[in-house]
């Protein structure tokens, strides 16, 4: 069942259930810390629109830097003012940001720890019709092998606004990853969030399974646990907000919970949120594992939730793993 204790959205599993894109609640939270941070400043590449960020310029405009389709000047200009005492956020595509500039954020903002946010948008398949040009699944895997990097991918708009809030402060760089397309609201304004843990938002008494899901996903594998236990099949599902650094006590408890792991992510399965969930458990609990995600493919042109079917991340897909356990 839902975990009560985390007061998660009640309407969930109804056919009415409210979507909003995760990049919404980057943008409310641009303006709520424009209001209180006088140090907090944006940039983006010519994206203001569709990265949400043009609230913020225009209540705050001389805090605003629009640098054009220059990505690598973007990120250039934002560790230069991360070292300066500013609250920098760098938003554009990512597969842009960190996928096309991805040494200059490596040079300029993780080598000299700058305080710099970057916010990927329009990640995964769920950019949809845009095709594999423009879904990135591989920004994950690039931006967690940064040394000092924080990594956080939310589950929905809500959540989305949390982790840009926390993102501010946290010194340093830190990666965030919204997606373009509605998704459904999972949490409430009353669900805890909370940066190191990885929480547990389906319970069971006695699972076989522990399913880790990050980002929209989360909303698949949550559909997958209902089904599930109607057929008396008892699983966990965890949500995986905080990529990196990773909530290694609560990752093997899950696991050894369980005994057998499956994770869900809208990204290649090499180097993702998986990759991390695998080298964790291979250092203090072996335990078997599937993965569920890109595999080794480039995406193509589509509507998102065909494009999830197609590649085998909704909940049948899952259901099918927890199955062949």
């Amino acid at each position: 069942m839902l975990n009560p204790d985390l007061k998660l959205n009640p309407n969930l599993f109804e056919p009415t259930v409210e979507k909003k894109a995760t990049r919404e609640g980057f943008g409310q939270a641009l303006v709520e810390l424009g209001k209180t941070n006088p140090n907090v400043v944006v940039l983006t590449a010519d994206l203001s629109e569709s990265t949400k960020t043009e609230e913020f310029a225009k209540l705050f405009p001389e805090r605003f830097f629009e640098v054009g389709v220059a990505e690598q000047n973007m990120i250039a200009i934002a560790a230069g003012l991360g070292t300066s005492g500013k609250i920098a956020f760098a938003s554009s595509y990512a597969v842009f940001s960190p996928g096309k500039n991805w040494e200059t954020i490596r040079t300029t903002i993780a080598y000299n720890q700058s305080n710099v946010k970057i916010a990927g948008h329009h990640s995964g398949i769920m950019t949809g019709p845009d095709g594999a040009t423009h879904q990135s699944t591989e920004d994950i895997a690039l931006t967690r092998t940064l040394p000092g990097m924080t990594v956080f991918s939310p589950c929905d708009v809500i959540e989305a606004k949390k982790t840009t809030l926390e993102a501010a402060k946290i010194f340093g760089p830190v990666y965030l990853r919204f997606t373009r397309d509605k998704t459904p609201i999972i949490t409430t304004e009353q669900t805890p969030f909370d940066a190191h843990k990885i929480q547990t938002f389906w319970t069971s008494e006695t699972p076989k399974v522990t399913i880790f899901a990050t980002g929209h996903l989360l909303y698949q594998a949550l559909l997958a646990a209902k089904n599930l236990e109607e057929q008396k099949i008892q699983v966990l599902v965890a949500n995986v907000s905080t990529i990196k650094p990773c909530n290694e006590e609560t990752i093997v408890k899950l696991a050894e919970q369980s005994g057998k792991v499956i994770t869900v992510e809208d990204h290649q399965v090499a180097g993702g949120m998986g990759s991390m969930i695998a080298e964790v458990l291979a250092k203090k609990r072996p335990t078997q594992i599937k993965f569920i995600g890109m595999q080794d493919t480039f995406g193509e042109s589509g509507q998102p939730l065909e494009l999830i079917k197609k590649y085998q991340m909704d909940e049948k897909a899952i259901e099918d793993a927890v199955k062949s356990f």
